[in-house]
C-alpha cells in the first residue's frame, strides 16, 4: 500500500510520464497524473483532493496555470505542500509562486534526482 498520494499536472505528457515514472521508481506512491488542467482542477477541489500529500504541477498550460490551481486549492482548504514546475524561472513568476504558497520551485529542465529529493524533503 502507498504511503503517500500525489497529484502531477501537466500538459507536456512526455514529463507528466517522467515525472509519474520517477516517483513510482523511487518511492511508495500513487500517482494521480493529469494532462488537462481543467480536468486537475476538478480532482483537486473534490473531497479526493483533500486526501493528497502533495501537488505537482507546471506553471504554463492551457485552461488553468499552476499558479492558479495553487491559488483554487488554497481556498478550497487543500493546504498539502506544492510544487511548481516551470520552464519560465523568472524572478516575477519565483516571487508570485512564494506568495501564491508554493511550498517549492523546480526550474525545468531538472533532472529526476532533483524531484525526488525535494519531494522526500517535503514528505519523508
Amino acid at each position: 500500500m502507498a504511503a503517500y498520494n500525489i497529484a502531477v499536472v501537466d500538459d507536456d505528457t512526455l514529463t507528466l510520464d517522467i515525472v509519474t515514472y520517477a516517483l513510482e521508481d523511487a518511492m511508495e506512491v500513487n500517482v494521480y497524473g493529469f494532462s488537462r488542467s481543467e480536468m486537475a482542477r476538478e480532482f483537486l477541489r473534490s473531497p479526493s483532493g483533500r486526501q493528497l500529500s502533495l501537488i505537482i504541477s507546471d506553471q504554463n498550460m492551457p485552461q488553468y496555470d499552476g499558479l492558479t490551481l495553487l491559488k483554487d486549492c488554497r481556498a478550497a482548504g487543500v493546504n498539502v505542500p506544492f510544487i511548481l514546475l516551470t520552464a519560465d524561472a523568472t524572478r516575477e513568476t519565483v516571487i508570485a509562486a512564494k506568495k501564491g504558497g508554493a511550498t517549492q520551485f523546480l526550474a525545468k529542465p531538472f533532472s529526476t534526482d532533483d524531484l525526488i529529493a525535494k519531494v522526500k524533503a517535503l514528505l519523508v
